[in-house]
């Protein structure tokens, strides 16, 4: 059997690691006789007070430490790798993934097909579980790790593995009960694809879901995204204005189901759906406490309530006295389709409460990937670049975070920020993800 080797890549001043003598370039092999496969058998052994740690050092030599600490109290210790393991990629090719729908000559990372069980407690992706055996389940049940995020999709078995294109797809709801028995909290999506997981379908999994409560939390309902690189792939038709009305008012009788039968809504749909039936997002209490943001569920209501509550301390603040700023000023701000009437509605706000600002908003239909795709986080530099030079963009540019790479001035494209300035000849400002950010920066502050 392979022995894994885990290389200490930082070791914390004065901490214990540091403490012991472990260096950069030392591995961690085993914790009281137990190997170490990876960053959660490491955190659950070291939880112990009375620690031997097995260490192979970078000179190959292997010792022993014999460790006394308080429970819970960490080493001090970050390795090479944050998984302590390599990523497992996707064994599935579904119908709706949006990996195969893009174009070539992209970034290598974004073709990567990310399924690994452990990043859905590390960083809060939704997994298949098609990847995990039912060995990896017993472990996640013996240590207790939660929540745990599942990409559904549909509860029928054998439009299940159609769906995902694997054939061991099917057992969805066997792993998932193993979680419901176990008490461990989960979250789940459905991807919904026209004629193929929704109607009669749709109804079966949020019933087969339901069931699962309370340690099924919640599950949300988004729409495919469909891009114009689709040749070779599954038709897939996009949904209407007509369609996404339907599909409200589905998970709507739903919600009234488990409100009356749980006390809390369950199933939510995201905010797409309301945008395309041409319907008002609902108040901040529908959303309870906004357990599915990052699938998209409460983004815009949310980002209303933050606007709206920092125009309120603003108008506190300019009544006891505090200036604000009472210069002249304006900026542009780019947007997707999908936002754009709000982040229009917001700016005619702000712009209400101070005279002085003056806010342009710029739709930018996305030519890269096509124009079903609506939301701003898939907007490239070149789009923006193109559909804005000559236009006028005031003072500068304000653009909202999740259109650039993670801790990166980098689009999709690989268009750098600065490349951006330099083809407006306007600075290029990022707006954070709170609403009360989206005021700030409108307002210079």
């Amino acid at each position: 059997m392979k022995k894994h080797i885990h290389r200490i890549a930082v070791v914390e001043p004065d901490s214990i690691a540091w403490e012991c003598g472990l260096e950069p370039g030392d591995a961690i092999v085993a914790v009281n006789d137990h190997e170490i496969e990876d960053i959660f058998d490491y955190q659950y052994y070291i939880e112990e007070e009375f620690l031997k740690v097995l260490v192979l050092t970078k000179d190959g030599e292997e010792c022993i430490l014999e460790i006394e600490k308080d429970e819970d109290e960490d080493l001090g210790i970050s390795f090479e790798s944050s998984l302590m393991d390599d990523y497992r990629s996707c064994s599935n090719r579904c119908v709706f993934c949006f990996i195969d729908q893009m174009p070539p000559g992209m970034r290598e990372t974004l073709y990567f097909k990310d399924d690994d069980s452990r990043l859905s407690f590390l960083q809060g992706n939704y997994i298949t579980l098609t990847n995990m055996s039912y060995k990896d389940i017993d472990r996640i049940i013996r240590y207790h790790l939660a929540p745990i995020n599942i990409s559904v999709h549909t509860t029928n078995p054998d439009l299940r593995c159609q769906m995902l294109h694997n054939r061991f797809a099917g057992d969805i709801l066997e792993k998932i009960r193993r979680f419901y028995e176990a008490e461990i909290p989960m979250n789940s999506q459905i991807v919904l694809c026209k004629g193929i997981n929704d109607g009669e379908e749709l109804d079966r999994t949020i019933r087969d879901l339901g069931e699962m409560l309370p340690y099924m939390e919640s599950l949300s309902v988004v729409p495919v995204g469909l891009t114009r690189f689709r040749e070779g792939l599954a038709q897939l038709d996009p949904f209407s204005r007509e369609d996404a009305g339907l599909v409200l008012d589905q998970i709507h009788r739903w919600q009234d189901y488990f409100r009356k039968m749980y006390g809390r809504s369950f199933v939510h749909a995201s905010d797409e759906w309301f945008i395309l039936a041409g319907r008002d997002f609902p108040p901040e209490d529908y959303y309870e406490g906004y357990g599915q943001l990052e699938n998209g569920v409460g983004m815009m209501r949310l980002l209303i309530e933050e606007v709206r509550e920092r125009l309120a301390d603003l108008a506190e603040s300019q009544g006891t006295g505090e200036p604000v700023g009472k210069d002249k000023r304006i900026v542009s701000i780019a947007t997707g389709k999908l936002a754009y009437p709000t982040i229009c509605m917001l700016t005619r706000e702000i712009e209400d409460q101070f005279d002085q600002i003056r806010v342009k908003v710029y739709c930018i239909e996305n030519h890269f990937f096509g124009p079903m795709i609506t939301v701003t986080g898939l907007l490239t530099g070149q789009d923006i670049i193109s559909q804005l030079k000559g236009r006028k963009l005031g003072e500068e540019l304000l653009l909202p975070c999740n259109v650039l790479k993670a801790d990166e001035d980098l689009f999709l494209d690989d268009v750098t920020l600065g490349e951006m300035e330099e083809a407006l000849q306007v600075p290029v400002n990022i707006i954070q993800s709170e609403g009360a950010d989206l005021v700030n920066r409108v307002l210079g502050l």
